[in-house]
């Protein structure tokens, strides 16, 4: 997978690290699906969603979010417009 953007700033929260330290996918894993632009499962975001990320990957601004479900969880990850932070977070961490 091509990165199709800088992640800057990787940072978790801290239930979404628990977590993927005892899930059965390595974060690296998303970061490299999200980072390349497989932003979601199936079903995970909307079209309009997709969309979005699809624009700010070539534009080069607005944040992209991706959406991943590994089991019954659903994982989240965000990267800010500026591409300074990105962030792995559960769904009511938000």
């Amino acid at each position: 997978m091509k990165p199709a953007f800088s992640l800057g700033k990787v940072v978790s929260t801290p239930r979404a690290w628990d977590f993927l330290n005892s899930a059965p996918v390595d974060i690296a894993i998303l970061l490299a699906r999200h980072q390349s632009g497989d932003c979601c499962d199936e079903g995970g975001l909307s079209a309009d969603d997709i969309l979005a990320n699809l624009d700010a990957i070539l534009s080069g601004e607005g944040r992209i979010f991706s959406s991943y479900d590994i089991g019954s969880q659903r994982i989240w990850v965000i990267t800010e417009a500026d591409r300074s932070v990105t962030t792995v977070m559960l769904p009511e961490d938000y």
